[in-house]
Parts: structure tokens; C-alpha cells; sequence
């Protein structure tokens, strides 16, 4: 049983590096978003490097899906491994829908409130980046996560008093419709991290 344990313990570790990438790859795409909003729209050009992120919060995922299946034992439940990778992407896939519409829609100038949010993601992802090498030997996150959550719930009100000044002062019914869209995006990608540290929690307590 030693002997099995020595052998399959190097790839144990890669589930873990791919996850720190992940996570890394997260704060990447939100510290892009998070320049590209304050200095919009002479940072248009950052839209091309968030979708590089996308890109590579893909691969990281398909590299994850593919050591599952050349993995006999994996460290932690093949579920979890795939719902955690799955959340961490969709972190960056949120992202990368707000750069994206940033562009698609023309925006000329943005919102105080879209900026706040987007440094809120960006606070969250770090939050996540930090806590991940924990993970390894499951330790104690609850510092990482309730600091997510509560980043959240900030996120939260920006994001319905944003949409609430959206319908007052007689702003163009269009201007109201892609804003919204704008602040839909960034609250979903901050409630993504909000689901990563939720399914990192409920992973410790599994195998702590």
C-alpha cells in the first residue's frame, strides 16, 4: 500500500497546481477588467487580453477533465474535482462577457458603480488565489471564504442601487438595457466566486 501510495501521490499534486493556476488565471482576468473599466475607453484594447485568460481558463479545465480520466486515485472526489473546476471557470467566463459587452455595446463612458464591482471581483479573486494552496493538505479557509462572502453581499447592494439609478432621471431606455447587462455580468461573475469558495469549504470539511 506504501508503494501504491508513492506512486500516485506526483499526480495528486497536479490536480492542486491546476487548481492555483485556475485561480491565479481568475485574478488575471478580473485585474484586466478592473484596469479596463477605470480607464475605459482608452483600455478598450485590454478586452483581447481578458479573452486570452478565457482561453487558458479552458485549457486549465480540459487539462483537469483529461488527468481525471489517466488518474486511478484522485485526492479528492472526481465530483468535486470537476465542480470546482467548472466554478473557477465560469469566474473567468463571467469576465470575460463584461469586457465584451463593453465594446459590443459602445459604451462611451462607465459607471462609478461598475467600477466599484469590478474591484470588488478582483478583491474576490485574490481571496480565492490565496486560499487555494491550502487545499493541498485542507487546511482551515474560513478566513478566505467569509471575506468572499461578505465581498458579495457589498457587490449585492452596489449592483441593485446601480439598476435602481438606471430608471431614474429619464435615462435612454437603451442606455438602461445595456447597463443592466453590464451590471448583470459583473454580479454573476462575483457570485461565481462566491460558488468557487462555497465548493472549496465544502471540500475541507469532506477530507479535512
Amino acid at each position: 500500500m506504501a508503494r501504491l501510495s508513492f506512486i500516485f501521490a506526483p499526480k495528486d499534486r497536479e490536480f492542486f497546481d491546476m487548481f492555483e493556476e485556475a485561480a491565479v488565471n481568475g485574478v488575471r482576468a478580473a485585474d484586466l477588467l478592473d484596469q479596463m473599466l477605470r480607464g475605459w475607453p482608452d483600455t478598450a484594447d485590454l478586452a483581447r487580453e481578458i479573452l486570452i485568460c478565457e482561453q487558458n481558463g479552458d485549457r486549465i479545465t480540459h487539462d483537469i477533465i483529461k488527468r481525471i480520466n489517466e488518474t486511478f486515485v484522485t485526492p479528492i472526489d472526481r465530483e468535486d474535482i470537476l465542480e470546482l473546476a467548472s466554478k473557477l471557470d465560469d469566474i473567468v467566463d463571467h469576465t470575460e462577457e463584461v469586457a465584451d459587452m463593453l465594446g459590443l455595446y459602445k459604451i462611451e463612458a462607465p459607471m462609478e458603480q461598475a467600477q466599484r464591482l469590478s474591484h470588488i471581483l478582483l478583491q474576490s479573486t485574490r481571496q480565492l488565489a490565496e486560499a487555494m494552496p491550502r487545499m493541498r493538505d485542507f487546511q482551515d479557509i474560513n478566513h478566505y471564504t467569509v471575506e468572499v462572502n461578505r465581498l458579495e453581499n457589498d457587490g449585492d447592494r452596489i449592483s441593485r442601487d446601480a439598476i435602481a439609478s438606471l430608471f431614474d432621471g429619464g435615462i435612454d431606455p437603451m442606455v438602461v438595457i445595456r447597463w443592466k447587462d453590464i451590471f448583470d455580468g459583473l454580479e454573476a461573475a462575483i457570485d461565481a466566486t462566491e460558488h468557487v469558495a462555497n465548493t472549496l469549504e465544502g471540500i475541507v470539511i469532506k477530507n479535512a
